[in-house]
């Protein structure tokens, strides 16, 4: 399956998993909501830039 994957949107994928930790730490643990929030959006904005990325090469 990980042979399906490019190095860049394994590592996309990787960090955006990365970075909802880094939120979920920012929200329960540093009680800072607005930060939270902020970096949690990241995620599926990388997600999406991806499979546009990917449905352009396919094409």
């Amino acid at each position: 399956m990980l042979n399906k994957f490019l190095k860049f949107e394994f590592a996309i994928l990787i960090l955006s998993v990365v970075i909802i930790f880094i939120s979920e730490y920012y929200y329960i643990v540093l009680n800072n909501h607005d930060r939270a929030i902020f970096i949690g959006l990241w995620p599926p904005t990388m997600i999406s830039l991806l499979a546009y990325l990917n449905s352009k090469k396919s094409k």
